[in-house]
């Protein structure tokens, strides 16, 4: 997995055609959608670190949390992804990851998206994001309905961290290889590692 980026508010811009990447943009391995495990379903006003809250915003309808489902994942071609505005805090900057089911068929993600910052080379910017300690449920998306997780960093001014500013933020939809590019307007982003690492959450309903 790698580290990051329509409908969430406003966004820093929509997907282009699924690439594969090779070593970038992957989801880790064990995150695999399966039909049956789960919790109840997550807050998509709620938080998604221990260090920071990511807020959904978006007006789409939610997808729903399940324990089980007859539907198979969400392939990385039936998806668009956007990553919606800042929402920072505690000396944090926290931007959803949204993925909006754009086929005619339900299908289903679960678990953490890949996630790189690139430039505009494609070359990966920084190391792979750290993962929340969350445990993943199973979100069910009929067409058009959203997930997201988010996506979360030490402000650089404050860490002291080393920056660079991406072209573009790659998404990796959970257990798929092919990834999404959003271009990135965001600025800055740490890319040293340790402390200011990039952080992602496991999806959830909602935008």
């Amino acid at each position: 997995m790698v580290a990051l980026v329509s409908g969430c508010g406003t966004g820093s811009g929509a997907s282009s055609a699924p690439q594969t990447l090779p070593g970038t943009a992957q989801p880790a391995s064990g995150d695999r959608t399966t039909d049956s495990g789960g919790s109840t379903a997550a807050d998509p006003t709620g938080a998604a670190t221990e260090s920071a809250t990511v807020p959904g915003s978006g007006t789409t309808t939610p997808a729903s949390s399940t324990t089980g489902s007859s539907s198979s994942r969400c392939h990385t071609s039936e998806l668009s992804a956007s990553v919606g505005s800042n929402d920072p805090g505690a000396g944090q900057e926290n931007f959803p990851i949204v993925l909006t089911n754009t086929s005619q068929r339900t299908c289903t993600l679960r678990g953490f998206p890949g996630a790189a910052f690139v430039d505009a080379s494609g070359k990966q910017l920084g190391p792979d994001p750290e993962r929340s300690s969350e445990s993943p449920t199973t979100v069910k998306l009929a067409p058009g309905q959203q997930a997201w997780a988010g996506l979360t960093f030490s402000n650089p001014e404050i860490s002291g961290a080393r920056t660079a500013i991406p072209a573009a933020l790659l998404v990796t939809p959970p257990d798929e290889k092919d990834s999404l590019e959003v271009k990135w307007t965001q600025g800055k982003v740490p890319v040293s590692g340790n402390a200011s690492s990039v952080s992602l959450t496991v999806m959830r309903p909602g935008s």
